[in-house]
Formats: structure tokens, sequence, C-alpha cells
């Protein structure tokens, strides 16, 4: 009996992990499109850097600075993972509003991740963007994915049947949220929170 219940589980989370996957595919194109803005506003980060906008990134920065100190490695990778799996799924439920906050998120952290790719270039030359690889290589992919449903998410005010279309992408963005992108912040989280604690 166990064995059957055990083979049920397992097979719930291949037919799940299956299915999030081909809505991937199916929601290619917006998430290729949050990837061009986010590294569009990268650039803009980068090389344009008013002082209003340099003041508004400190301060974020101070903020995030503040609410870790004194935590221990454990601590911060449940601060990181706690903030970036609340991130995804605001991004994927509140693009229900033609994808605008997503939208406007995506372009936010690719500002913010092009100043400090500045900064980091400007103190340490262009071979410190490499020390940054580490914090995005797992972290970037999950949140493209969920800003790229949170876009798509809002078009389903262009379809006749509505309430359908929201149900199937809001569904749809759950169970990759739940199998995918989950996966990944939690490995994300392991890794960042590893590297800051010993780096402190």
């Amino acid at each position: 009996m166990k064995k059957k219940r055990g083979v049920k589980k397992i097979n719930f989370f291949k037919e799940n992990y299956s299915k999030s996957w081909v809505y991937i595919k199916e929601s290619k194109n917006f998430i290729w499109a949050a990837i061009f803005i986010f590294f569009i506003a990268t650039i803009i980060g980068f090389l344009y850097q008013p002082p209003w906008a340099i003041n508004w990134v400190i301060e974020q920065m101070k903020k995030a600075l503040a609410d870790t100190i004194g935590m221990n490695a454990s601590q911060l990778i449940s601060y990181i993972f706690l903030n970036n799996i609340q991130g995804a799924f605001m991004g994927i439920l509140f693009g229900f509003a033609l994808g605008a906050f997503p939208l406007l998120v995506t372009l936010l952290n690719g500002y913010v991740v092009g100043y400090v790719c500045s900064s980091a270039v400007s103190s340490s030359g262009i071979s410190s963007l490499l020390n940054l690889l580490p914090h995005g290589i797992f972290e970037l992919p999950a949140i493209f994915i969920s800003f790229g449903m949170g876009i798509k998410f809002g078009t389903f005010i262009f379809y006749k049947e509505k309430l359908k279309y929201f149900n199937k992408f809001f569904i749809n963005s759950l169970r990759v949220l739940i199998f995918v992108i989950l996966p990944l912040l939690i490995i994300a989280a392991i890794i960042e929170g590893s590297l800051i604690s010993i780096l402190k």
C-alpha cells in the first residue's frame, strides 16, 4: 500500500513538472520579452545614473543591508528565499492588470543590476563582474520565467472567453511557480546566502 502511494506521489510530481515545462515553452515569447526588457534596463542602469536614481538605489541597498545585519548563513538563506519567492509570486499575481506590475519590476530590477555592475567595474575592474555571476545564475532564470508569465497573464483580457483564460493562465503559472521556480529560488538562496555569510 505504501509503495503504491509512493508511486502516485512520484507520478504526481512528474506530471506537474512536465506540464510546467510545457507551459513555459508556450510562454517563451513573454519570457524572452522579460529578458529583453531586463537587459535594456541593465544597460541604462550601467550607463545612465542621474542623482535621483542613484539615491533611490542606494536607499534600497541600505534597507536590505539593515534588514540582514547580524544574520547567520541560515537566516540569510531564509531571508533571500522569502524575498525572492514573494517577488516571483507578486510578479505573476499582479500581472492580471495588463502585465503592468511585472513590466515595472523587471525594469527596476534591471536598472539596479546595471548600477551594481557599473559600481563593481568602477571599483575593481571588469573582472569583478564574474564575482556577481553566482548570485544570479539560478535567481535570474526564475525571475525571468515568473515575470514573463506575469506579462502573459495580463493578456487574458484580449480573449473572448476572459474567465477561461484567466483561470488557465493563473493555474498554469502557479504550477510553474511551485514545480520549477521554487526549486530554482531555493538553490539561489543557498548559494547567495552562503557566499554573503562567508564574505562577511
